[in-house]
């Protein structure tokens, strides 16, 4: 079983909402951190699932597996979209902080912007209904003091971010030359059981006590708990109002990073150590030890206004943060627990 694997029996997902209407669902990217929660989500809801892995050697909550190779231009969906009713793409090249030259675009080009065309025309070939597309905040930039809306401009600063606005544009385009419905989601951070990354680093600091230097650190950020996005993503596949649209989600309760280690201490049971130290010597000596665009992120703020959610979707996050902190510090003392 993998490891980010969430009791959905017991979890609550906005209660009172009706279930689904079982259907065939495809799911690219479903090995991935996202992907397997929402399989075993899927599954839970009594879909049929056919998970898009890029090898046999990988697996997934499903109910088969279809080896598509890589994703492409080129990848050849004929066996994955037979029968399919829905399509929700998560597959992606990942961004890449080391690879941020305009030279990287073509590289994140190739699977985000013609693997995800490539897809999407086939099917509306194969009578896909709708393609629920999990796209990247990155297509709005990198934060700012403005609170990123669903109508604010796009403004990528990276290849990555520039080739996540190229897809949704193309997948527009079809979806105005076809039957294919679209609905596009743009998470911020994402966090859970499997994170991995600045997050999973964070939490291994946390957890073994070390000082912290964000004691002044007094920015914004919004969060986006794995339970809560997925969540999120099935009701975008079926609810009518979605159709067309663009939503910016985040589990509804900003947080600065001082606060955010803060409670990630609370969550796994340890003293919260963060030292004062001026937010301006953390920049500059990022900028000496080359992590400058890293160090920027821990200390910027990055906020998303998620009310479309609930004015078109009566969507509420179903977690609060501290519940997905708490699920996702009892996975990590887990985690820990076996690698001892």
């Amino acid at each position: 079983m993998p490891e980010t694997t969430l009791d959905y029996a017991q979890l609550r997902y906005s209660a009172g909402r009706p279930k689904h209407t079982p259907m065939k669902v495809l799911v690219t990217g479903a090995t991935g951190f996202v992907g397997q929660a929402l399989c075993e989500r899927l599954l839970c809801d009594g879909h049929e699932v056919v998970a898009a892995t890029r090898d046999s050697a990988r697996s997934c909550p499903a109910t088969t597996h279809v080896v598509v190779g890589e994703i492409d231009a080129d990848t050849r969906w004929t066996v994955a979209l037979d029968g399919v009713e829905l399509v929700y793409h998560l597959a992606g090249r990942a961004h890449v902080m080391a690879q941020e030259d305009q030279a990287a675009l073509e590289h994140y080009e190739c699977v985000n912007l013609h693997g995800t065309t490539n897809l999407a025309r086939q099917a509306v070939a194969a009578g896909v209904r709708r393609l629920v597309f999990v796209s990247s905040i990155k297509v709005n930039g990198e934060g700012g003091e403005d609170v990123y809306t669903s109508t604010t401009p796009p403004a990528p600063r990276d290849p990555y971010g520039a080739s996540k606005w190229q897809a949704e544009c193309a997948l527009r385009k079809i979806s105005q030359d076809s039957t294919l419905e679209i609905v596009v989601v743009r998470p911020p951070l994402i966090y859970g059981p499997g994170v991995k990354a600045n997050f999973l680093r964070l939490l291994g600091a946390v957890e073994r006590g070390l000082p912290l230097p964000f004691g002044l650190v007094r920015n914004q950020r919004s969060l986006l708990f794995l339970g809560n996005l997925v969540d999120l993503l099935t009701v975008c596949a079926s609810h009518p109002a979605a159709v067309g649209n663009t939503y910016l989600a985040s589990d509804g309760n900003d947080v600065s990073t001082a606060e955010l280690v803060r409670q990630i201490a609370s969550a796994l049971s340890k003293p919260t150590r963060l030292l004062p130290i001026s937010p301006g010597l953390i920049r500059l000596l990022g900028r000496l030890l080359g992590k400058g665009p890293a160090v920027a992120r821990l200390l910027g703020s990055l906020q998303v206004d998620s009310s479309p959610l609930q004015r078109d979707l009566h969507w509420e996050a179903p977690f609060t943060l501290q519940e997905g902190l708490r699920i996702t510090a009892e996975w990590y003392k887990k985690k820990h627990e076996r690698n001892a």
